[in-house]
C-alpha cells in the first residue's frame, strides 16, 4: 500500500518502521545496560538490583522491561539464572565454568567463588556413582565482616 491509499495513515509504512525501529533500538539499548550492570557487579545479581543500576543509563527503564530483558537474554544465552535455596533467583553471565557462589548472611549479596572443592564422590554412599554437585557457602562477606 502507498501512503496515500485512503484509509491507510498518512505517516504509511515507513513511520510503522521507523517507529518499530526506535523501540527495537531502546530495547537493544536496555539489554545492553542490562548486560553491562551484570558485568560490572561482577557477581549474581537480582532484577531489582538490576533496575536500579540499569536505569541511571536508561533513563525510563521500568521493573517490567528489565524482567522482560532478563528472559530474553537467558533465551539468547546471555545470561544464566543462579538458584540458591530459599532465595529469589540472580543472574549472571552465562557461560562460565563450574563454579559456586558465597551468599552473605547480613547484606545478603551473592559472590561467586571461583574454586570447586575436591572430589565429593567421597561423601556419597558405598556403590553409589556421583554425576554432579551443587554447593553454597553462607556467612559473612569482608565488607559486613570489617
Amino acid at each position: 500500500m502507498h501512503a496515500s491509499t485512503p484509509g491507510f495513515p498518512a505517516w504509511g509504512r515507513a513511520g510503522t518502521i521507523a517507529r518499530g525501529c526506535d523501540a527495537m533500538e531502546r530495547s537493544t539499548a536496555q539489554r545492553r545496560a542490562i548486560l553491562k550492570v551484570i558485568e560490572e557487579a561482577g557477581r549474581p545479581v537480582g532484577p531489582a538490583e538490576i533496575f536500579e543500576a540499569a536505569r541511571v543509563h536508561v533513563p525510563g527503564l521500568g521493573i517490567a522491561t528489565v524482567y522482560r530483558a532478563i528472559k530474553q537474554l537467558i533465551e539468547a544465552g546471555h545470561l544464566a539464572q543462579v538458584d540458591l535455596p530459599g532465595e529469589p533467583p540472580r543472574y549472571e553471565a552465562a557461560g562460565k565454568a563450574h563454579h559456586h557462589h558465597f551468599r552473605c548472611s547480613l547484606c545478603r549479596r551473592v559472590f561467586e567463588l571461583e574454586r570447586c572443592g575436591e572430589s565429593f564422590q567421597q561423601f556419597a554412599p558405598t556403590g553409589f556413582h556421583l554425576d554432579g554437585h551443587e554447593l553454597y557457602l553462607f556467612g559473612r562477606c569482608r565488607e559486613c565482616t570489617a
